[in-house]
């Protein structure tokens, strides 16, 4: 057994190395991540936050409905929408809550897979920086948190994994905030908006799947982020309504999907301006606030639980699921798109 173990984490190791080999980081662009899609062409993801909590408020449940499907799917990696150790992120990288967090209860086998990481807000009130430290992929290989924002290209969906947390004022305003290498604030989030609008116009993926920690439209406890809303979603939208009115398609293309945790929920809201879908994946522990704010979108599916959601995608189909903590299927999204769109 401690034979298999070993293979696995060397596998593990092996293959967030060959990926971090080709990361490309250039001035003024955000920090890109090659992970290259099956041989068919198809990509396998799974997307869960808000779950750093020791095994605690059935984080191990959900661990382990995550193994099932992961295993079914064939996954290739795992995005985190945030929150990823509870309650003030890891004061270093050698604090054994990470291990307690993370480590130790995704053992399943097809989790043993790279982990693409945004921050939430929880991380930031401990040592943010320790997340993105190099040194902590000593500790576990799959944890990458490459930057505080950076895109993962995989052939058929480009991820622009996005730090949302310094846009929310009220966190600015309080000293319990790491903001080390992020003020000034508006020169911050003013250059990072700018990143992501180029990287969006020069993505030639069929699908482009924005992830933050915040949700920009919601109908759960923390409802729509108003600063999100003024800021990233008119950038999120703007590139669609360009692609709309010019019918350039090589230079107007916007999101598919904003990806969230935040809320400690599962929900499907389809934006009332554009084609844009808002998808929370905040369930990975704690949950059942019993909490519900009104948005002006259209929520196509909410639940107030704990769960994560999956992801498959090809150059012209994408087909997501929702599940509860027991591995049921609770929702699904599907969306196709002719070959010529992605030009």
């Amino acid at each position: 057994m401690e034979r298999v173990a070993g293979t696995l984490l060397a596998v593990v190791a092996a293959v967030a190395a060959a990926v971090l080999l080709l990361v490309a980081p250039a001035a003024a662009e955000l920090t890109r991540v090659e992970h290259l899609p099956k041989a068919e062409g198809s990509l396998a993801v799974l997307a869960v936050g808000d779950w750093g909590r020791r095994g605690q408020y059935n984080q191990t449940l959900v661990a382990q409905q995550m193994g099932v499907v992961g295993e079914k799917l064939g996954i290739d990696f795992v995005i985190s929408t945030g929150d990823n150790i509870y309650n003030d992120g890891i004061a270093n990288t050698s604090d054994p809550l990470f291990k307690e967090c993370f480590t130790n209860i995704y053992t399943a086998q097809s989790l043993q897979t790279p982990w693409y990481i945004v921050l939430g807000n929880h991380d930031y009130t401990g040592n943010a920086l320790a997340q993105q430290d190099p040194a902590i992929r000593d500790v576990d290989s799959r944890y990458l948190a490459i930057a505080k924002s950076f895109i993962v290209n995989s052939g058929v969906a480009d991820f622009f994994l996005l730090d949302t947390s310094p846009f929310y004022l009220k966190y600015w305003n309080s000293s319990k905030y790491d903001w080390r290498n992020v003020a000034p604030r508006d020169t911050y989030i003013a250059n990072l908006l700018n990143d992501l609008d180029d990287a969006l116009m020069q993505s030639e993926a069929p699908w482009k799947i924005v992830v933050g920690h915040h949700p920009i439209s919601s109908g759960c406890e923390h409802g729509n982020t108003t600063e999100l809303e003024q800021l990233l979603r008119p950038i999120l939208e703007a590139c669609i309504y360009s692609f709309a009115m010019t019918m350039l398609y090589e230079q107007a293309r916007g999101a598919d999907m904003y990806v969230n945790g935040h809320d400690h929920c599962l929900q499907h809201i389809s934006s009332r301006n554009s084609p844009v879908q808002f998808m929370t994946s905040g369930g990975g522990s704690k949950a059942w606030a019993g909490k519900f704010k009104t948005t002006s979108d259209k929520i196509e599916f909410i639940y107030d639980g704990q769960g994560f959601l999956s992801m498959q995608l090809s150059n012209t189909e994408a087909h997501l699921v929702f599940y509860d903590v027991a591995g049921n299927v609770l929702h699904t999204y599907d969306s196709t798109k002719a070959e010529d769109d992605e030009d």
